[in-house]
């Protein structure tokens, strides 16, 4: 992708992603935040069987995905391949995206990525994400961490809730998709 065409359409992306951010349904907890990093912390309930979430996690992240939070406005394009040095990719019309790296898989236990995530991936940052999955009495828990560390304008603090409220709504999204079919529910 061009430059100029990859610039137009994370300009065009940013006012999607502020947009979900004011309608993220749940805020999460923020473990530490400075001008040079944050480490924040979130999580749902499902009501399925840890082995169901974390395929749908993985197999069907195109399915549950807000599209606002892909470059093409596709969430169809997203794809997750779990295994070391995997990727946490979107197919584009002229090539791709890597949004993440996969530097760890513990078959539906965990998954451990690297880098930076959406708007975080343009600046001099580095991050580790790591998604647990783990049993309720009643359905399983998703538990995601992400460190985030480097250099972002304003610095990082000023960027932590809205990172909190996009991943927690993803998560929200990935159980209504699990639990109703739908990821969208009320948003």
């Amino acid at each position: 992708m061009a430059g100029g065409t990859y610039r137009l359409t994370m300009r065009l992306l940013i006012p999607g992603v502020m947009a979900l951010l004011l309608c993220a349904a749940a805020v999460a907890d923020v473990v530490d935040a400075g001008e040079a990093g944050f480490t924040i912390q979130v999580e749902t309930a499902i009501d399925a069987k840890r082995d169901e979430v974390y395929l749908a996690f993985i197999k069907q992240v195109g399915r549950w995905w807000s599209p606002d939070l892909t470059v093409s406005g596709i969430s169809e394009s997203l794809y997750i391949e779990a295994r070391p040095m995997g990727c946490f990719c979107e197919a584009l019309p002229n090539g791709g995206i890597v949004h993440l790296t996969v530097t760890l898989v513990d078959a539906d236990n965990m998954l451990r990525f690297t880098g930076g995530f959406g708007p975080l991936g343009l600046m001099g940052v580095s991050g580790n994400m790591t998604v647990e999955f783990s049993d309720l009495d009643s359905g399983s828990l998703v538990t995601l961490h992400y460190a985030v560390g480097g250099y972002i304008p304003g610095g990082a603090d000023s960027m932590v809730g809205q990172v909190d409220a996009v991943l927690q709504a993803q998560l929200d999204r990935l159980a209504r998709y699990i639990e109703t079919g739908s990821p969208a529910g009320n948003e």
